[in-house]
């Protein structure tokens, strides 16, 4: 029974700080967020629900970043008020072990694990689907139309209008001119008006104009080319009510399936075929190319690829036996044809290499993400094992020094998991030691961090530094003065 009310004590002191922590994280984060896109989100004249979408769908996107930190962060903190209030001494003192103490919790970071891989796998490539569904449809969307005065304004299609004055308080507009060129033959067709107003409709999809005492002005179109008589037409009106469609104004949503090639929209299955499919026709590339090179003009034997004959000595040529050229023209032609027959291998060379580089770097980022997909839940059970120890030995909760603590070793991990996956990408390293390379260097940091805990080490123990100290200091003194 005491071991039971133990294990629900313990996991309620860790679900608290851990939603906390990820709350608090991510809400950093998707300010960040919010901050790198600002630009593309004001002045489109967005409704509120779109902003909330986009924001919630970015939010998925970062839980690669929020939840090892958070699960760090909360392990420490556990831990470390376990530590602080004394708790983990009674435990001790009431014949507990450590590791008996951790194990709710192992088993509720295997859980988070378990979720950070079906929201690695699952959630967040919805996400990025729908993030960049919407950032494309927000770039078609136009700036919201805000008219000024005294100048002319060029953002309605096909139109070019100018206000005089405009009145804040009633809105309405006074000396309005209009040129409408959506004839697409100059300036034929101009409307003056004393005033009048100019809105949107609800949906952005027309504008109108509501228009009084004033002229319309067009001028007809020529009988032939030769005809250099001009028409125009004057019609005064006291009210003109005119209704002019705008394209693409608004905003409209498309498709989600629209970006699901992408690779970061794609789950483990999407891309392990991807990776095959590429990994097929890059096969074949490299097959095509050797039969190409082989078959050409540029080598007449296939000896001449064999290394193991020729460094046996069997192919080489014995350049020494050349005899010498009598003819200057022959020996020039000679020469031409060799170095042309050089630019043409050098040649095909580049070509492949372009063509092998054009299906070779989808690959390697493929294969980057589809092993990626484990990294994230590997990643929240490493923290857990490096935080939980330091928490039991540093004994500090809050958000004091588990917070410093934690940043160091995120930081850390943050930038080997970033220098790996551009490795990776770049052909230097193999796909799978770029996506588990900072997992790899954090696990035998937290397997001795966790040895020390449940040893109860004075590793961070400032105490235990100190009495070192004070002995060595002793322990010279008093062997100077021996020898005085």
């Amino acid at each position: 029974m005491i071991i039971k009310t133990l294990d629900r004590f313990a996991i309620k002191s860790f679900l608290g700080p851990m939603f906390l922590t990820f709350f608090i994280v991510t809400f950093i984060l998707i300010m960040q967020f919010l901050w790198l896109y600002i630009d593309e989100l004001i002045g489109k004249g967005l409704g509120l629900g779109v902003i909330l979408e986009f924001l919630m769908w970015g939010t998925a996107t970062i839980f690669p970043i929020s939840m090892p930190l958070a699960t760090l962060l909360a392990s420490i903190m556990t831990l470390g008020n376990f530590g602080e209030n004394n708790e983990l001494l009674a435990m001790k003192a009431a014949g507990i072990s450590l590791r008996r103490i951790l194990t709710p919790l192992v088993l509720l970071a295997v859980l988070i694990s378990i979720a950070a891989f079906f929201a690695s796998n699952n959630l967040i490539p919805l996400s990025y689907r729908k993030i960049y569904t919407l950032r494309a449809d927000i770039a078609r969307t136009r700036e919201e139309i805000k008219l000024p005065t005294g100048i002319f304004y060029n953002g309605i299609e096909n139109y070019s209008l100018k206000i005089r004055e405009r009145n804040k308080k009633t809105g309405m507009n006074y000396g309005i001119m209009i040129y409408d060129h959506s004839a697409y033959k100059g300036n034929i067709i101009v409307t003056l008006a004393d005033s009048g107003s100019i809105k949107l409709t609800a949906d952005k999809r027309n504008i109108v104009f509501q228009l009084y005492h004033g002229y319309r002005y067009q001028e007809e179109e020529r009988r032939s080319i030769l005809d250099s008589s001009y028409t125009m037409q004057r019609i005064g009106f006291d009210r003109l009510d005119a209704i002019v469609s705008l394209n693409d104004y608004g905003f409209h949503r498309s498709d989600d399936d629209m970006f699901g090639s992408e690779i970061m929209a794609q789950n483990l299955v999407n891309l392990g075929r991807r990776r095959d499919s590429l990994d097929s026709v890059l096969t074949m590339t490299h097959l095509r190319f050797n039969s190409r090179f082989t078959s050409s003009e540029i080598f007449y034997y296939s000896r001449q690829f064999d290394t193991l004959f020729i460094r046996n000595g069997h192919g080489l040529f014995p350049l020494d036996s050349i005899p010498p050229y009598h003819d200057p023209e022959q020996e020039t032609r000679l020469l031409s044809r060799a170095i042309d027959r050089v630019d043409a291998a050098i040649a095909r060379v580049e070509a492949f290499s372009y063509e092998n580089n054009h299906t070779a770097l989808p690959l390697r980022k493929t294969s980057v993400e589809w092993y990626r997909k484990f990294t994230l839940s590997f990643a929240c059970l490493i923290f857990f094992f490096i935080g939980a120890p330091l928490g039991a030995i540093i004994r500090k909760g809050g958000l004091g020094t588990p917070v410093i603590i934690s940043c160091l070793f995120f930081v850390i991990y943050w930038v080997i998991d970033i220098s790996g996956k551009k490795l990776a990408t770049d052909g230097v390293i193999s796909p799978a030691i770029g996506a588990i390379i900072s997992s790899a260097v954090l696990l035998p940091i937290g397997i001795f961090l966790t040895r020390k805990a449940t040893t109860d080490s004075s590793l961070f123990n400032a105490d235990a530094y100190i009495q070192t100290m004070k002995k060595l200091f002793n322990s010279i003194f008093s062997r100077n003065t021996h020898t005085e």
